[in-house]
């Protein structure tokens, strides 16, 4: 009997998911595990930096951020060897079932929710918002009552999850009153983002010391990163509030010092609110590899924020997928736009039509704001208009492939018009850069 090749491959998958299940029930490491619409795989990098600081590699195991969740959390927990101390896993689901079906293999102590946004809730994933929050928060239910839950206070909708799970939790955000973690003073440049950090007294006793001035009330620090945008702030507290649950489970100090050195030397993730040189002298804030309302928002607010003296700001933004209301979500959008100091809007897709047309509609000055229907007509647009020292926000996610214009407008040769991109890999390496994809 012959077996398809999808039959055999989705036999081989169910055979290595129970083969993972049953090894990691073997193996005593502390598991960690994250979830959430927006942050997940730069809070990911940073605490996995910060692990590192503690623990030797051979002892660390981490989710791959370029594979797929379904299968990265099984082939994760296979490289698990006995010695492992920490397992962290990164949980990405877009459907009904998913995170279920992740928790079959990982039994995390300590679990994340970076926040929520209305992503993966068209009809071919989610459904609905109510459903990506039905899913996200099993990740909570399944918490032991000595675990932790690391909690955004900031996020509404975090924070009606709450009531769900039976675990300690602990809350980063801004409110002091309400939050183990808080931030005041945050100042972002072009190098990176400036804060301080406050805590509850005694939060970090006995599991961090981190020389605190012995004159405040309140434990506070100074923390500096090369990481740009306030939501980086909130991205550090939910890292750090990770390590103080680790220490209190494992009963393991942590210099807090440390830890602080290591947040010092963090980069931004590609594609991550990177900054790069851009072309014809340009400054290029690079976040194109994901978007959704909440990231978009973010950027355009750290870009509205930059203090460039006569340069102008430009936002270039391709569209937000897997929507359950696209309309309304990029109209939104529009409307913050004309809210913010930003001097020129590029639209890219046909529903950011609608963040265009809102903009305007809000008193953006109209022969600012520009709707194109792919990136060569938006390189056109932008070549005559920008000047060296000009700051560029690249806003999209992979699959719309922003990225292509900054090629078109070093000079490069572009056919391809595609808004909606089936491959991952980067522009640069396809074979349809040149010759066009037929879609």
């Amino acid at each position: 009997m012959l077996y398809s090749p999808h039959f055999l491959k989705q036999l081989f998958h169910n055979t290595r998911r129970t083969v993972a299940k049953h090894w990691l029930n073997m193996i005593p490491a502390t598991q960690i595990a994250l979830t959430g619409s927006f942050g997940k795989t730069t809070t990911t990098n940073i605490i996995y930096k910060l692990l590192c600081e503690i623990y030797p590699l051979n002892k660390i195991s981490v989710t791959d951020i370029n594979l797929d969740t379904t299968f990265n959390v099984p082939i994760t927990a296979l490289k698990i060897k006995p010695w492992t101390k920490v397992a962290l896993f990164e949980l990405g689901v877009d459907h009904v079932g998913e995170m279920s079906k992740h928790l079959e293999i990982v039994h995390p102590q300590i679990a994340i929710i970076t926040g929520i946004t209305p992503v993966h809730t068209d009809k071919e994933h989610f459904g609905s918002l109510e459903n990506l929050i039905k899913e996200k928060r099993k990740l909570l239910e399944a918490l032991p009552e000595n675990g932790y839950a690391i909690l955004n206070y900031d996020d509404e909708i975090v924070r009606s999850m709450a009531k769900h799970t039976k675990a300690k939790i602990l809350w980063y955000g801004s409110d002091p009153k309400k939050c183990d973690l808080w931030t005041t003073n945050v100042k972002i440049t072009l190098s990176g983002t400036s804060f301080n950090l406050h805590s509850k007294p005694n939060i970090f006793f006995p599991s961090l010391t981190p020389n605190f001035p012995s004159t405040s009330l309140k434990a506070s620090y100074l923390l500096t990163t090369k990481l740009i945008g306030l939501h980086h702030t909130h991205t550090i507290m939910a890292s750090v509030l990770t390590m103080i649950a680790l220490s209190k489970i494992t009963q393991q100090s942590i210099s807090f010092d440390s830890l602080i050195k290591v947040i010092k030397t963090i980069a931004p993730l590609q594609g991550r609110m990177n900054l790069e040189k851009g072309p014809m002298g340009t400054i290029v804030l690079n976040d194109s590899l994901r978007a959704n309302p909440a990231s978009t928002a973010s950027g355009l607010k750290t870009l509205s924020g930059f203090n460039i003296g006569n340069h102008r700001k430009f936002a270039v933004l391709a569209e937000m997928g897997e929507l359950q209301k696209p309309q309304i979500e990029h109209e939104k959008i529009g409307e913050l736009i004309a809210k913010l100091k930003i001097d020129y809007l590029v639209s890219i897709g046909p529903w950011q039509k609608y963040t265009a047309n809102l903009a305007i509609k809000n008193n953006m000055q109209k022969d600012k704001v520009f709707w194109v229907k792919d990136v060569q007509t938006a390189a056109q647009i932008l070549r005559p208009l920008i000047k060296p020292g000009d700051l560029i926000y690249l806003k999209g996610s992979l699959l719309r492939h922003v990225n292509r214009i900054l090629l078109l407008l070093d000079g490069k040769e572009v056919g391809c018009r595609a808004v909606l991109c089936p491959f991952y890999h980067p522009c640069e390496k396809c074979q349809y850069l040149k010759k066009g994809f037929n879609q």
